[in-house]
């Protein structure tokens, strides 16, 4: 079996098992409600200042979605030893990898569906010619997060200290791509076009190829000690 196969198989398992428990989702959803609620009561002033508050207060309740639906993920699979069951089948470690981020990603774009129209309510941002750049900001910094995250809670499944680690390893490595994402989405909301913020896009397509090819190359070894 081919690893992109393999890997919607895994992701397909994944996804089946949320639409049937809905335990991810709902926990995840109302913890970015409350940060992008709890913020816009906090911060908000104006609607000049607030244009300069929403992007730390949505990317921080991206990050912070982002850590527990990752981390739930895979407390699933400790559960009864059910990772065994992923290394035991026929199919290329890689594979594990990639299927739990696809997975991953398709589960934290939902909670962004909700979460960015609700942040451009809150702090008053016409979304016109705001929301697809926005998108897209998402979108890029999102993979690089997931790629980065995914690869770390796969590495510390059987540590006892899996949720420290992972937040001591993840939060450094993805700085540089949340910072940018941050910095441009700060730029978008001031007014800035696609093309003035095309250089930080580009550093976060840099990031998302980087550490998403570095996960597929390490994950084979990585899983295998698992």
């Amino acid at each position: 079996m081919n690893t992109l196969r393999a890997a919607w198989l895994v992701a397909y398992k994944d996804l089946q098992l949320e639409i049937r428990t809905k335990e991810i989702l709902t926990s995840t959803g109302l913890f970015a409600v409350l940060v992008v609620t709890l913020g816009s009561l906090a911060f908000y002033t104006d609607p000049v200042s607030s244009k300069n508050v929403a992007p730390g207060v949505l990317w921080i309740s991206i990050l912070f979605c982002g850590i527990l639906l990752i981390g739930r993920s895979w407390a699933l699979e400790r559960e009864n030893d059910a990772v065994f069951g992923l290394l035991m089948a026929p199919i290329p470690r890689a594979s594990i990898y990639v299927g739990k981020t696809i997975s991953a990603l398709l589960l934290l774009f939902t909670v962004e569906l909700l979460l960015v129209p609700l942040c451009l309510v809150f702090f008053q941002i016409e979304p016109s010619g705001t929301l697809l750049p926005l998108l897209a900001l998402v979108f890029l910094g999102s993979v690089g997060f997931v790629s980065t995250a995914t690869l770390f809670s796969a590495v510390g499944i059987r540590t006892r200290a899996r949720d420290l680690m992972l937040s001591v390893l993840v939060f450094p490595l993805v700085a540089p791509a949340l910072l940018a994402s941050a910095v441009a989405t700060r730029e978008l909301f001031a007014g800035a076009t696609v093309v003035e913020i095309l250089g930080w896009m580009r550093i976060l397509i840099a990031f998302d190829l980087l550490f998403v090819g570095f996960g597929v190359w390490v994950s084979r070894y990585l899983l295998a000690e698992t």
